[in-house]
C-alpha cells in the first residue's frame, strides 16, 4: 500500500507547488538594493566622454535610472513613454546605456529624440552588476538622497507609472496621493 501512497502524495505535493506558483507575478523579481543607497558608480557621458555621470548627481530630488541599449526590442517599446515622462512627468530620467556600442546609442538618440537628463555609458556592463540589473529595460526609483525606493523589470508604460511609480514618488516628495 505504502509503495502506491508515496508517488501519490509526492504529486499532489508537486501540483500544490505548481498552482501556488500559478498566482505569483512572474515579473517580480526582488532587487536587494530595495530601501537602500544606490550603488556609487562614475561613468563617462554618452554626449561627452570628456565628463562623467555618477550617483552624486542622480540626489537632490527623486529621480529614474532607466537601463536601455540600441539592441533592446524593450527598450524601444518603452521610449515614446520615457519622452512624455521627460515632457510632463517632472522627474529627472537618468540613462544607464548598458552593453552597447555608444556611437549606435547616440544616433538611437538623435532619430528617437531624448528623454535623459544624461546617459551613462556601461559598455562592459560592470556597473549594472552593481545595481543587480538583470536585462534591459529595467527601471530604478531613488528618492532626494539616493536611496532606491523601486525597481521595475520590462517596459514603462501609462499603467505601471500610475499605479507603481506615482504613488511612490508623491511619497517620497511628502505629498498625499
Amino acid at each position: 500500500m505504502t509503495r502506491y501512497l508515496l508517488p501519490v502524495v509526492a504529486l499532489a505535493l508537486l501540483v500544490l507547488v505548481l498552482l501556488v506558483g500559478l498566482n505569483r507575478n512572474p515579473g517580480y523579481v526582488p532587487s536587494p538594493l530595495l530601501g537602500k543607497p544606490a550603488p556609487v558608480f562614475s561613468l563617462p557621458r554618452l554626449d561627452d566622454p570628456g565628463r562623467t555621470l555618477s550617483n552624486a548627481d542622480l540626489a537632490g530630488d527623486v529621480a529614474l535610472v532607466n537601463v536601455w541599449a540600441t539592441w533592446c526590442s524593450g527598450c524601444r517599446q518603452e521610449h515614446g513613454y520615457l519622452l512624455e515622462l521627460a515632457r510632463s512627468a517632472g522627474v529627472r530620467i537618468f540613462g544607464l546605456n548598458w552593453k552597447d556600442d555608444p556611437e549606435l546609442a547616440r544616433r538611437w538618440l538623435a532619430t528617437l529624440g531624448n528623454p535623459y537628463a544624461a546617459v551613462g555609458v556601461d559598455e562592459d556592463g560592470r556597473v549594472a552588476i552593481d545595481w543587480g540589473v538583470y536585462g534591459a529595460p529595467e527601471t530604478f526609483l531613488l528618492d532626494a538622497g539616493g536611496k532606491v525606493l523601486y525597481k521595475h523589470i520590462a517596459p514603462l508604460d501609462a499603467q505601471t507609472w500610475q499605479a507603481e511609480f506615482l504613488p511612490r514618488i508623491q511619497a517620497a516628495r511628502g505629498q498625499l496621493p
